[in-house]
């Protein structure tokens, strides 16, 4: 594959190669306060913070920092949703020349501990609704100290007011009894560092910029160190994919979750780079939220996932027309499969493009995408990224690259390519590969194919393969079958034991709202569009599916349920 033949299907003005800048991530808050200082960098329930005001912000958190003994390659943790302040956090941390160790603020104390001690985090950044969880896991931890913000300092005036008078308490906001000691408000630490300047650090492009843990869902979670030239080098990517983008014209839904890579790099940072205002939605599962916010700014890019796009398309207000979808011209969909569906759906009542893209923890996000004018191949996460390499390598031995059409692991060689796992050599070695080639490949774990275009699809993971009988079933490959039934609105397959095939298929439907179907006649559907051995013989209909923050389903976690439901 070393033509890449992907490249003559790529969008006109996309380039084959970029030219990377030396330096750090925050160099895109730089340039864009310096060339759209007035404009819009976070809009959050009607408050702005303008990108020379963001800048300013993260200069004086990087400085106070710095100022609290923090080194460069210290490991920061933030734990808020997609809010103003996490913004500020992340660029403060970097600016100190600190690590960003981004934690799911939906975390119990004990997955925090795992985190925490793992990386070695003392400093943490955090939200007032969950000031009480860190301090449940700081005891078991090294955590010396707590920053801490309210929600409602991102909030404009009038909403501030109403906000501590009915909402604070009740929504879990307000801290009784104060901060314990040792912790800091975010708000007196900037009045203390008001004057201080950005500190005068020597940050290069091989510097650690990040932690990402992996979801840990199909195993332990691990950290994969990004470098600042990682992540800068992908968000240039992604940027340069869209080739049609107004550089400081643009509005960003900023709906997936910023403590996740996909939020943080195709999310935050490529708006960064493009100038473009960033609409902060700190809950997506608030569906009324992220429609509100649609009809009121305008947003005319919007990253997310399928589950999101799912639920906006069924929701009565976007059927009945009452909310437009029209200002979206762009949605890249990734975390979990696009269903045809949804995407099509999604595409007619916007006007907009939506275009799958694949990519992860370890490179930080994005390696492939569909383009955003030329073919969307259906099924397929499209093309690798510029720069990108990508092969399909033999399940067999781990070497040979399959031909055009065969299915085998994805292995990517790409100048986003993590570092390694921190302080797990083993699993590093296992992941980052050298062939016979002598590059250093990394193995994805994804099965999967590429057609004589170039792209790229996606079978199933390796470790979640179904063998009833001795047959190989993917999961995907069932769900995309059963999701194509016009009942179903979300849909898991995973292998369940079974005494006589050793392993059987079964399916957990969630119906669309209003609609009833049976067992058989799912059965049914799924004979004609399957062979006999890949057709569901259990079902299991439920109101929700288990789910990562990022809508990927949790198929292991409904193997457990199973087990857990056949042993009682």
């Amino acid at each position: 594959m070393s033509d890449r033949p992907w490249v003559k299907n790529y969008d006109k003005g996309v380039p084959a190669s970029i030219e990377y800048p030396k330096g750090p991530v925050f160099q895109f808050l730089d340039q864009s306060a310096q060339k759209y200082p007035d404009r819009a960098c976070t809009i959050f329930k009607g408050a702005v913070i303008s990108y020379k005001e963001m800048n300013a912000i993260s200069d004086h958190i990087a400085g106070a920092l710095v100022a609290m003994g923090v080194k460069k390659g210290d490991r920061v943790g933030i734990f808020m949703p997609n809010t103003p302040q996490f913004v500020m956090a992340y660029f403060g941390i970097l600016k100190a020349g600190g690590v960003v160790v981004a934690t799911n603020p939906l975390y119990t104390p004990p997955e925090i501990e795992y985190q925490a001690n793992d990386s070695g985090v003392e400093i943490m950044f955090v939200m007032t609704n969950f000031y009480k969880t860190i301090k449940t896991a700081q005891p078991k931890t090294k955590i010396k100290k707590l920053i801490v913000t309210n929600i409602k300092e991102g909030l404009p005036p009038l909403l501030r007011v109403l906000f501590t008078l009915a909402k604070e308490k009740k929504a879990g906001f307000r801290i009784e009894g104060g901060l314990a000691e040792g912790d800091i408000w975010l708000q007196d630490l900037l009045a203390k560092h008001a004057s201080t300047p950005r500190p005068k650090l020597d940050i290069g492009s091989d510097d650690t910029a990040m932690f990402q843990y992996s979801g840990g869902t199909t195993g332990v979670s691990k950290a994969a160190v990004a470098t600042h030239f990682n992540v800068l080098a992908d968000t240039l990517q992604i940027k340069n994919w869209m080739a049609n983008i107004e550089e400081g014209k643009e509005t960003v839904l900023m709906a997936i979750p910023l403590f996740h890579v996909y939020g943080m790099v195709a999310g935050m940072l490529f708006a960064m780079s493009a100038g473009a205002s960033m609409v902060m939605i700190p809950n997506a599962r608030d569906i009324p939220d992220v429609l509100e916010n649609i009809h009121k700014y305008n947003p005319t890019i919007f990253p997310g996932v399928p589950t999101l796009y799912n639920a906006i398309n069924n929701h009565p207000e976007v059927k009945a027309g009452k909310i437009s979808l029209r200002s979206i011209k762009a949605c890249i969909s990734g975390s979990a499969p696009l269903m045809r569906e949804t995407k099509e759906t999604f595409e007619r009542l916007s006007g907009g493009k939506v275009f799958e893209g694949y990519g992860m923890s370890e490179a930080p996000t994005a390696t492939h995408c569909n383009p955003l004018n030329g073919v969307n191949k259906t099924g397929s996460v499209g093309m690798p990224l510029p720069d990108v390499d990508c092969k399909i390598i033999s399940l067999d031995d781990g070497e040979t690259e399959m031909p055009v059409g065969e299915i085998g692991e994805i292995v990517i060689n790409g100048p986003q390519v993590m570092k390694g796992y921190h302080n797990m050599p083993t699993e590093t070695a296992n992941a980052l590969r050298k062939l016979k080639d002598g590059k250093t490949w990394l193995f994805t774990g994804d099965i999967g194919r590429m057609d004589e275009d170039g792209y790229f699809y996606i079978v199933d993971r390796k470790k979640e393969l179904i063998k009833p009988g001795g047959y190989q079933v993917w999961p995907r490959e069932v769900e995309e079958v059963l999701a194509a039934h016009p009942k179903v609105m979300d849909v898991g397959v995973a292998g369940i034991p079974d005494p006589y095939r050793g392993e059987t298929v079964k399916a957990w439907i969630v119906l669309k709202p209003g609609e009833t179907a049976t067992e058989d006649e799912l059965k049914a559907f799924c004979k004609e569009r399957l062979a006999a051995y890949k057709v569901p013989t259990h079902y299991e209909f439920r109101s929700e599916l288990p789910k990562t923050t990022v809508g990927k389903i949790l198929r292991r976690e409904l193997v457990r349920q199973h087990k857990e439901a056949a042993g009682a």
